[in-house]
């Protein structure tokens, strides 16, 4: 089950066939929205607004962990996530795709782990993201002719606002490509999750460090975020039949993400908060027999 989670002004997925609009409970809280479900050429998909139809959720309220988890619960194993960046290289031009490999992750305000006091885990982030769906992402990227980069580090702020010129500044010198709001924690949860996860970062503007940073109007921006929806609804139906067809999907190594992570002993470990993850852990914290 391919699933995408779309960021500012991807609010739904037009070349879905069969949709419909489903609610999905977590036990997590309210997601952002109801998930759509549909298919392309008969391939299952889910997507989900992360900001709700309407862009309504700033980042910093947005219920992480509830997507995640109903993501998981509707099935999803594929999690393509496109969301809108301010780039902080002067060849990142509005209008790139920067597929990301690393995040920087200097939000504060947010819940960041589905595991806490009375059930401790701790995943592996070194590689935040899936490179077999990274790969897939840039073949269809290419052959669609989009600007796109592969590799990149995606400096995650808290937000609402937009960065002081010094903090622009001081994120170019610690080597960042592109910043955003909104993939951190989402990364990490997908990796709690055991959901294999990529991030497609398309770049509206260049951020405040850029000498005409303060000529650009937002009409402009406007045009690129709506010319990059338009793309990246025209890329997940291009990766999808890739997708769909991976044979090594299965056994990709996302898919074993808890398997040395938890270290909660099962005597010890709180059953609500248990109960609470048998989504996002599954079998692995079912009483042996």
């Amino acid at each position: 089950m391919i699933g995408i989670i779309g960021g500012s002004g991807v609010y739904d997925i037009d070349t879905l066939q069969d949709k419909q609009w489903k609610k999905v409970e977590s036990s997590f809280g309210e997601p952002s929205d109801e998930c759509l479900f549909g298919n392309i050429s008969g391939q299952a998909m889910v997507f989900l607004p992360r900001h709700g139809r309407g862009h309504k959720i700033p980042p910093s309220a947005i219920n992480y962990r509830a997507n995640i988890d109903a993501l998981k619960r509707a099935g999803v194993t594929d999690l393509i996530s496109v969301s809108a960046v301010g780039s902080l290289k002067e060849e990142l031009p509005p209008g790139t795709f920067v597929i990301v490999d690393q995040f920087i992750d200097r939000s504060f305000a947010r819940e960041k782990s589905f595991f806490g006091t009375g059930l401790v885990a701790h995943v592996s982030m070194a590689h935040p993201v899936c490179n077999r769906l990274g790969n897939h992402l840039e073949i269809a990227a290419l052959e669609l002719q989009l600007p796109v980069v592969r590799n990149g580090t995606y400096l995650v702020m808290e937000g609402p606002q937009f960065s002081t010129l010094a903090e622009s500044r001081l994120y170019r010198q610690w080597g960042c490509d592109v910043i955003g709001m909104t993939n951190m924690p989402e990364a990490k949860l997908a990796r709690e999750a055991e959901i294999c996860y990529a991030s497609v970062a398309m770049v509206t503007d260049f951020d405040c460090w850029h000498p005409d940073h303060d000529a650009v109007t937002v009409e402009a921006i406007i045009k690129v975020l709506l010319a990059n929806a338009d793309n990246a609804r025209s890329l997940v139906k291009a990766v999808t039949p890739s997708l769909a067809a991976d044979l090594h999907a299965p056994v990709c190594g996302c898919r074993k993400a808890l398997d040395f992570a938890i270290i909660t002993s099962p005597n010890a470990r709180d059953a609500k908060r248990a109960a609470q993850l048998d989504a996002v852990a599954g079998a692995l914290l079912k009483p042996s027999t």
